[in-house]
């Protein structure tokens, strides 16, 4: 049995009256997508318990079959992980973007989708000013990522950490509000207020930021620290559910779930982790993978980036994307190898009304070998809440898909 996840991120949403009053995924022309619904089931899953942040990390654990309130430490250490960084028993990851704050307000979370090119030489700037240095009893350590993703290591010296309790907030859920009522909060927040403070100086004069501003583009004004978090514990993908697999996606977030469950990471040729990634490349190197993995998880950004940006033309071209380059090949590829089975589900909500993540169930489509049609004819949300078929917890949807 070939097992694929293709995951639409965040593209779960409400009506829009800019496209009618449909959610995106019924204004979008979704053919293949249909046609799983068609030959399987469409129901619902929640892969956010309520004590839980509504986000990628959160969610990404439950659909791929874990418990997140047993396993999730925080979103950092899952994003260190796809950066191939070590953390120690008495160490903290914390999410580090870069972000445009011209005016006190979070006007850009991604600082105008910086690169990594332009990325990497601000937080060097950051680690040689302040890395290295001594805070609170663990050394600081600042990793550049991808684009304005990047990483904060604290090492600590023994197991007592200042961060415990420490609430944090993720910069793409407060677009344009101000700033200094989400910053951290609690133990730990005199650790991180400094850092983010002292980072505008070093980054209002730098070259790339200058350069940026010359050629009209927005400058990483700061740095934001949230997610925080220790090495989770995870037992491996293979030993709880017996499948190898593979991980393809640009994000770091999505890549180190993968990575701490023992899936193998391809990186894909112009995979962007934004609008103008490579569908087809994800496409064709997913079927690929297909022939050495028994389970092969696609996962693609650009719906989510289209939300937080309020672009809902930009999130139905993306889920048309999915489902010409991604969704339709695999279908036609995965009868190759026998029996298959073929999931189509987000992580989580993220509305264009609020451009934040949201609580609440996401739709799904299954179809495959040992699949009992629901009779079910499209693939969005009014169709899944009209079957009846529901996965809360949502992780049990994936101990449902791999049943034999």
């Amino acid at each position: 049995m070939k097992y694929v996840i293709v995951i639409p991120d965040g593209c779960a949403d409400e009506p829009v009256a800019e496209l009618g009053g449909l959610t995106p995924l019924q204004a979008a022309k979704l053919p293949n997508m249909d046609r799983i619904a068609q030959a399987g089931v469409v129901g619902l899953s929640n892969n956010v318990p309520p004590s839980l942040t509504p986000a990628s990390d959160v969610a990404t654990l439950s659909l791929f079959g874990y418990d997140p309130l047993k396993v999730y430490t925080g979103r950092a250490p899952l994003e260190t992980a796809a950066m191939g960084i070590h953390l120690g028993p008495n160490d903290w990851a914390i999410r580090c973007n870069l972000v445009y704050v011209p005016d006190g307000h979070m006007r850009d979370f991604t600082a105008g989708h910086i690169s990594s090119e332009d990325g990497a030489p601000l937080i060097h700037a950051i680690q040689k000013e302040l890395g290295g240095k001594e805070v609170a009893g663990g050394v600081l350590e600042f990793h550049a990522g991808v684009q304005y993703r990047n990483i904060l290591v604290w090492r600590g010296k023994t197991a007592t950490a200042p961060f415990v309790g420490m609430k944090t907030q993720a910069p793409h859920d407060v677009p344009d509000k101000p700033v200094a009522d989400y910053l951290p909060q609690g133990p730990g927040s005199e650790v991180l207020r400094p850092l983010m403070e002292a980072s505008k100086a070093i980054l209002a004069n730098h070259p790339v930021n200058v350069r940026r501003i010359a050629e009209g583009k927005k400058p990483a004004t700061q740095i934001w620290l949230w997610g925080q978090g220790k090495a989770p514990q995870v037992t491996p993908f293979r030993e709880t559910y017996g499948k190898t697999g593979a991980i393809i996606s640009a994000v770091d977030l999505v890549r180190g779930v993968g990575v701490l469950l023992g899936w193998h990471r391809i990186d894909v040729p112009g995979a962007t982790g934004y609008l103008d990634t490579n569908y087809a490349n994800k496409g064709k190197y997913a079927i690929e993978a297909l022939g050495a993995f028994d389970l092969v998880c696609v996962h693609v950004e650009a719906p989510d980036e289209a939300s937080h940006e309020g672009k809902a033309a930009e999130k139905v071209r993306s889920l048309e994307q999915i489902d010409e380059h991604i969704v339709g090949p695999l279908l036609d590829a995965l009868p190759r190898y026998g029996d298959y089975r073929i999931l189509v589900e987000p992580d989580h909500r993220t509305t264009l009304k609020t451009r934040a993540h949201a609580y609440g169930a996401v739709a799904f489509a299954a179809a495959g070998t040992g699949i009992v049609p629901n009779a079910a004819t499209s693939y969005d949300e009014p169709a899944a809440a009209a079957t009846g078929l529901s996965f809360d917890p949502g992780w049990h949807l994936m101990q449902w898909f791999l049943a034999k």
